[in-house]
């Protein structure tokens, strides 16, 4: 093994950004030198920990298991030398200037958004929150190096060696129907009477379907669905004026009765819980604006875990909400 004073440890850096970007051309860019340097650079690399570090695929490059095992180790250690660096400079949400870039989905933008925004806009008037769409996959947006944050729930969000994640809070599925529909006179409807109602799905498969359908396929039965929409923003509107019956999270259901008149249903599926979780690459986690716009956000999930919803009952842990 290299001893330590026989190590370059400029290496690190160059490591650091081929691990971000899986790409000489783009690691090159952001160390500013030419692609022939960095392609120089990765030799060394490979000389000196005895490892290709970085290998041609038909899907691109990618690192070695021993180069995962070292991206984190490496980041955190990248980190601390710059905060000594930079001194302990004190941050200040009055004054900070910065953009933060989230990737998540509608449920967080319905749920969460409006309570960060109430509070990043009185704390730090020159904050910029911008969203954006993630399909789940958490390597992708945390590789493309301009995500802060991913936040979705742990069933959807693939799994990388070198983010650092919490867990928000959790939820679980539950039904819709119009505050009057006479196919459903309680708030705990039979399996039977479940499936004879007509449905409406929030999917985004081709085939237009969820996993109740896969339950019950399962089960040899099938429901009727008359609806299929991308989102819920036209949800609440839509059930209040037919008999169509909607499946969702229950803290976005909690959001909707009060919205229009509705109530909600338990579903006789004994579906799980779901954790809502928040990742982030360990190169930021002690960036001072990026922690406090962290504990910004473990604070409003915490008030939103204090709400109706904590009062419900909770099932299993397991699968995918949709």
């Amino acid at each position: 093994m290299t001893e330590l004073r026989n190590f370059d440890l400029n290496l690190l850096v160059a490591f650091n950004f081929l691990m971000e970007e899986r790409n000489v051309s783009r690691a090159a860019q952001k160390m500013f030198i030419t692609q022939s340097a960095m392609s120089h650079v990765l030799q060394r690399l490979r000389q000196q920990l005895d490892d290709p570090v970085l290998v041609k695929t038909p899907q691109g490059m990618k690192p070695t298991q021993r180069a995962l095992a070292l991206v984190e180790p490496v980041a955190s250690i990248l980190n601390e030398v710059e905060q000594v660096i930079r001194g302990s400079k004190e941050f200040s949400p009055a004054t900070t200037q910065r953009r933060f870039t989230i990737a998540t989905n509608d449920y967080v933008e319905f749920c969460l958004l409006p309570p960060l925004m109430r509070s990043v806009s009185r704390q730090a008037p020159n904050v910029e929150i911008h969203l954006v769409q993630t399909s789940g996959s958490l390597r992708e947006a945390a590789d493309a190096g301009e995500v802060d944050l991913v936040i979705g729930f742990d069933v959807i969000l693939d799994s990388t060696p070198y983010v650092r994640r919490e867990r928000l809070y959790t939820d679980r599925i539950v039904a819709l129907a119009r505050r009057d529909h006479p196919d459903f006179p309680t708030a705990e409807p039979t399996l039977e009477q479940f499936v004879a109602a007509k449905h409406m799905l929030m999917s985004r498969r081709e085939a237009g379907t969820g996993i109740i359908d896969d339950w019950l396929e399962q089960r040899g039965l099938a429901r009727t669905v008359s609806l299929v929409v991308p989102n819920f923003l036209s949800a609440p509107w839509i059930v209040a004026s037919t008999d169509l019956v909607f499946s969702l999270p229950l803290r976005i259901a909690e959001h909707f009765v009060r919205l229009a008149p509705l109530k909600i249903l338990e579903i006789p599926i004994d579906f799980p819980t779901y954790d809502l979780l928040m990742v982030w690459r360990s190169l930021q986690d002690r960036e001072p604006a990026h922690a406090w716009l962290r504990r910004e956000i473990v604070e409003i999930c915490r008030a939103v875990v204090e709400g109706p919803a904590e009062a419900a009952p909770t099932r299993a842990k397991g699968r995918e909400p949709a």
